[in-house]
Order: structure tokens, then C-alpha cells, then sequence
């Protein structure tokens, strides 16, 4: 039995997650949601973090919406316990339904705010940049997303493993979804503020725990913000991240490609980019040439063994495709990029899209080989594929400019 003598609770909405032009609650400018589940180390110092920081700025104008599911360990009996003292704080404790992306939508549909935020309950997402969100929606922009990967964006200690799994789910994610995931520099975020009239009456259908990409996928998004972050490791408890929370990423994905993009015609969901990539075709076959060249002059005037002649010679042809592709096929997004360190983290990028591309074309000959097909033709099929392949990941991922301010 708690010790806690717990406060009123809001009522966890049911039916559609729908979110009303209107709101029926009291009005404010601001309502944040924080999600929570066994929080209840960090959910004492959050509030009190974000209360000090909202006081300074919206003093009596905003809201706190604690939207816990069910926590074993009792989160919303501490967050309900801590409202006499934060008279903005809401509590909502729900009992049947879970997940984080429904948590915070039901937390919205109780919200009284013009603009609609969230953030997590772990104090992994620093809350002094919740001003910098809150003024970019305030001066225009529908959506205001904290990112890792613009200037001032980082993560602090992530594992190697870990940086991969989420690049790599980025990346599935742009090839899935380009015209939705493609329009920030981090879809992965979980941090951001959105203004209510972008999203209201429109029902959306969450997986999992990526609720930016329905507001993405869903909301009436025009102008977006983005500001950098770094996400900070926890100091109280446990990650909750899981090979489950994986899968409903691709649920998510293929349910938003099914609903959004799906009912596009082909030609303006795909948008094929014809003219850049002719120009990527003319600088990969010139490559081919600098590629013969340098393996030519390695083994004939060097003397160079025939392995080390291939790496050296094809890396000389990458360098070769990448500075014609970064002054001409994308000239446009490359000036949007300027500096060195940003130049070299294309090419980095460049050579290991081309490395995948040399994996592809490897599983695509055997692939071809053991349907019957005759040597020659496997490979020119192969080279079509991951022509495209090499095109539209570096199209996306090397030299991709987001739509934000």
C-alpha cells in the first residue's frame, strides 16, 4: 500500500487518437507531454527543471501533462503527490492502452495549449532548449524539432553499435519514406514542439514509439525548425529500448508508406530526379576510366600486386565520382554545406554508400547466376541496380538538404 496520499487524476481519453482544433480543457499557450514509465528516480527533477525554466517565461501560461502507463514502480502516485507544489502539473495514469507515441497523443487530446510539445521523462533530452522550440513555433514555423545532427547536435557516449542501429534505421527509413523522413536531419527525434492547428483533426494511427514521423507523415507540416541538441546519457534508471521497439519502427514505416505516399501517383511519389541522375551516370562512367587508368600505371609502371592495384585504383576512381558529383550533380546542396568538416563527412559517407553499393552487386550477380542467367547480363543488371542503389542513398543521405530553417 503507497505511503503517498495521491492527487486527482486526469481521465485517460478513449476512441480515435484525435486531436480537436478547439481545446475543451483550459486554455494556455503552451501544454508539454512527458511520457513516463518506471521514471520515478527522474520525474521529481524534471518538473522541477522545466518548471523553473517555463516559470521565467510563460509564467501561469503553460501546462505540465505527466501521462504515465501504469508504471510498476509507481511513477504517477510520485508525479500526482508532487502537484500542491507545481499547480501547472497534470497527471494522467493510463491503464489500458501502452506505448510511448499513444501516450502522447492522448496527453494532446487533454492539452489546452496553442502549441503541443513533448519531451522524455529521463532528463535525456537537456530541457534549456525547450525555449529555443517554443520561440521557433512562436515566430512561424508549424514544427520545431531538437536535433542531433545539426551544428550544436550530438549524442555524449553511444557505443559504436548503437550509433549504427540508429543511422541504419534513419537510413531504412529514407528509403521507405523520403518525402516524409527526408524533410528533417533527425526523424528519430523524440524531442520537439508542434503547433496545435498543424495537427488537429487528424486522426493518427502511432506504432511504436517514433511519434515524430506520424506528425511528419500526418500533420499539416509546412514550415519546420530545427535546433541542435545533445542527447545526454541517463543518470536514474533504465533504457527501455528493445528489438520490439525495432519492430514497430518498420510497422510504423510501412503503415505510414501504405496511408501517406501510398495514395500519391507513382510519378509524384517518386519525384525521380531525371536530370541529376544523368549527370551521377556521366561521372560514375568517367570513373570507370580513372579507375582502369590507375590500375593500369599501379601494375604496369609501380609493379604493384593485383590486390593492392584494385583497392588503390577503384578508391582513386570514388575520390574521383565524389569531387565531380559534390561540384556538379549536386552542386545545389553542397553550397548549402559549406566548410571542410562538413565536405568530408560527404565523403565519408559517399565511400561507404559506394562500399554498400560493391556488397549489393556482389549478392545481386550470385542472386542472378543461380536464376539461370547468363554471366554478362547478371552483371549489367547488377550494375543498373546498384547504380540506382549508390544514386538515390547518396541523393538522400550524402547529400541531403533538409527543409528547415
Amino acid at each position: 500500500m503507497s505511503i503517498i496520499e495521491p492527487q486527482p487524476l486526469v481521465n485517460p481519453p478513449t476512441g480515435p487518437l484525435f486531436v480537436s482544433h478547439v481545446s475543451h480543457f483550459s486554455p494556455c499557450r503552451f501544454s508539454l507531454v512527458i511520457p513516463t514509465y518506471n521514471e520515478r528516480r527522474n520525474i521529481g527533477k524534471i518538473v522541477e527543471v522545466l518548471t523553473r525554466i517555463l516559470d521565467k517565461s510563460l509564467p501561469g501560461d503553460y501546462e505540465l501533462i505527466v501521462v504515465d502507463d501504469d508504471s510498476p514502480d509507481g511513477t504517477w502516485e510520485v508525479a500526482a503527490a508532487l502537484i500542491p507544489n507545481y499547480p501547472q502539473l497534470r497527471v494522467m495514469r493510463r491503464q489500458q492502452e501502452r506505448g510511448l507515441s499513444s501516450a502522447v497523443v492522448r496527453g494532446w487530446q487533454v492539452a489546452g495549449g496553442d502549441f503541443l510539445g513533448v519531451i522524455d521523462g529521463d532528463l535525456q533530452h537537456p530541457p534549456e532548449i525547450l525555449l529555443q522550440l517554443l520561440r521557433a513555433v512562436e515566430e512561424g514555423a508549424d514544427l520545431a524539432v531538437a536535433s542531433r545532427h545539426v551544428d550544436g547536435g550530438g549524442v555524449s557516449r553511444w557505443s559504436f553499435i548503437r550509433r549504427f542501429l540508429s543511422r541504419g534505421a534513419q537510413l531504412l527509413g529514407l528509403v521507405m519514406l523520403p518525402g516524409v523522413l527526408g524533410r528533417v536531419s533527425d526523424p528519430m527525434s523524440g524531442y520537439f514542439v508542434v503547433s496545435r492547428c498543424a495537427i488537429a483533426g487528424t486522426t493518427m494511427h502511432p506504432v511504436g514509439y517514433k511519434i515524430l514521423l506520424e506528425v511528419l507523415g500526418r500533420g499539416k507540416i509546412r514550415e519546420i525548425s530545427e535546433v541542435g541538441y545533445v542527447f545526454c546519457e541517463r543518470c536514474e534508471g533504465e533504457s527501455k529500448v528493445t528489438w520490439r521497439h525495432y519492430l514497430d519502427y518498420l510497422r510504423h514505416l510501412w503503415r505510414l508508406r501504405n496511408s501517406t505516399e501510398g495514395k500519391l501517383g507513382w510519378w509524384n511519389k517518386f519525384n525521380f530526379p531525371w536530370q541529376r541522375f544523368f549527370r551521377f551516370g556521366v561521372v560514375g562512367f568517367s570513373g570507370v576510366f580513372v579507375d582502369l587508368a590507375v590500375f593500369h600505371f599501379l601494375r604496369r609502371e609501380l609493379e604493384l600486386g593485383l590486390t593492392r592495384s584494385t583497392i588503390l585504383s577503384a578508391e582513386v576512381a570514388i575520390i574521383n565520382n565524389f569531387l565531380w558529383n559534390d561540384i556538379w550533380t549536386f552542386g545545389d546542396a553542397s553550397r548549402y554545406q559549406r566548410g571542410k568538416r562538413q565536405r568530408l563527412r560527404r565523403f565519408l559517407k559517399f565511400n561507404l554508400v559506394c562500399l554498400g553499393g560493391v556488397v549489393l552487386q556482389a549478392l545481386l550477380v550470385f542472386g542472378f547466376d543461380k536464376l539461370g542467367l547468363n554471366d554478362y547480363l547478371a552483371k549489367l543488371l547488377a550494375i543498373a541496380v546498384v547504380t540506382l542503389w549508390n544514386f538515390w542513398i547518396n541523393l538522400k543521405l550524402s547529400w541531403r538538404v533538409t527543409d528547415v530553417k
